[in-house]
């Protein structure tokens, strides 16, 4: 498979990672020191990073350097109904947070699927 698949493949991911924890490309520059136009070729597709800048954003966005390089799948788990209860005793406000901000992601991922 040539670059430009694995371009594709790391633009889709890296936009995904970004939509997850609501970061912009603006805050991958202020926080990371990444330049503003390299960051733009990451997101649209069109170039990839050195393995130390996937280093550093696997570091910025808590994962595995392979979340961002390999095909995700994208078919649902199964089961693919979830439900849980908690009393926020368990979480700290900033993992309630997350939590709320990933379940807008899957609506957002969804109705956009649905519009498609």
């Amino acid at each position: 498979m040539g670059e430009e698949y694995y371009q594709k493949i790391f633009a889709a991911n890296l936009r995904y990672y970004m939509e997850l924890n609501g970061k912009t490309q603006t805050d991958l520059i202020n926080d990371l020191g990444f330049n503003k136009s390299t960051v733009s070729t990451w997101v649209n597709g069109t170039r990839l990073p050195r393995m130390d800048k996937v280093e550093m954003l696997a570091k910025y966005f808590g994962i595995n350097r392979s979340d961002l390089i390999n095909e995700r799948n994208t078919e649902p788990a199964a089961p693919t109904t979830l439900a849980a209860h908690f009393e926020g005793q368990e979480f700290t406000p900033e993992e309630i947070e997350e939590i709320k901000r990933y379940a807008d992601y899957i609506r957002v991922r969804n109705q956009s699927e649905t519009n498609k």
